[in-house]
């Protein structure tokens, strides 16, 4: 990916190595796999999955450091990919007739406090609607690399992107209107409502990378199997074949590995909001399981 010498993002708050009290896992294994199950990619209401931790102890974490030279580049790495999302949802809002509000990215590092609660490291990247800003842990690229085996500069910057995708759906207010409706629902039913906002983000994502290779140049050759890979590594089937050896798609709340594959692709080939209505249709024969 072309990053290097574009223009940084003013709306990076560093938090890295400020204390922070949050609750401290007391749960089993099976909380702890549920967690990680579900939380990365999380997104539009971690307050749903912060339920887990209720009645858990408090505990303070966060130790000062200098950050390393390579800290520093993915510091700059992130500035300039949040960079590029606001200057294409810009545009966009713009031909739409709208104003396209700037989100903040908070890079903090163990443990982090937001408006929807306090939030473990472990629960991977989210998206606060209440306070309007994405919060990081820059591990976590480590985590996507060594553990889910999706490396890659352009599958990190899939990671900002499908997050700011959250906030665009924020904006739209597409977010409140599914909270709401998942509110009369039992469990399957706002899951399957929870799915198809998360592929709308990952829609999102591939519209704001159409966008910016097409004005900005920015993909190198195998940058789009990169994010592709990194979907992959994040499906919901996925995920649980790796923490249980079975799936339960009624429990699904993210999308399986090739919906969340079909989904970015479709905003990468189209580059259009209008790609991206996953609350009309899905694509055939990404329902199952996988």
């Amino acid at each position: 990916m072309r990053w290097r010498g574009g223009r940084r993002s003013s709306n990076i708050e560093d938090r890295r190595g400020q204390p922070v009290r949050v609750g401290a896992f007391k749960g089993g294994i099976g909380t702890i796999v549920m967690v990680l199950a579900l939380g990365y990619f999380l997104g539009i209401d971690p307050a749903a999955l912060l339920q887990l931790t209720q009645g858990l102890a408090p505990t303070e974490t966060g130790t000062p450091h200098q950050p390393t030279a390579a800290e520093q580049e993915q510091k700059d790495f992130v500035s300039v990919v949040l960079a590029d999302t606001e200057d294409t949802w810009h545009e966009i809002f713009r031909q739409a007739g709208k104003q396209y509000e700037e989100p903040e990215l908070v890079l903090f590092s163990g443990a982090v406090q937001s408006a929807c609660g306090g939030a473990s490291a472990a629960m991977g990247p989210f998206y606060c609607p209440s306070d309007r800003k994405v919060y990081l842990d820059l591990d976590f690229f480590n985590e996507l690399k060594q553990r889910f085996g999706a490396p890659g500069d352009f599958a990190q910057a899939y990671v900002i992107a499908h997050e700011v995708g959250h906030h665009v759906q924020n904006l739209l207010g597409t977010g409140e209107r599914v909270r709401a409706a998942q509110q009369g629902l039992d469990t399957a039913g706002a899951n399957a409502l929870s799915v198809k906002l998360e592929l709308q983000a990952d829609c999102f994502a591939g519209v704001w990378g159409n966008h910016a290779d097409r004005s900005r140049q920015i993909l190198e050759q195998g940058d789009i199997d990169e994010a592709l890979n990194a979907a992959t590594a994040i499906g919901d089937d996925t995920l649980q074949k790796q923490a249980q050896g079975y799936v339960v798609p009624e429990s699904f709340t993210h999308g399986t590995s090739q919906q969340r594959k079909e989904w970015f692709s479709r905003g990468m080939q189209g580059g259009r909001i209008s790609d991206c209505d996953t609350f009309r249709q899905v694509h055939a024969g990404t329902s199952g399981a996988g």
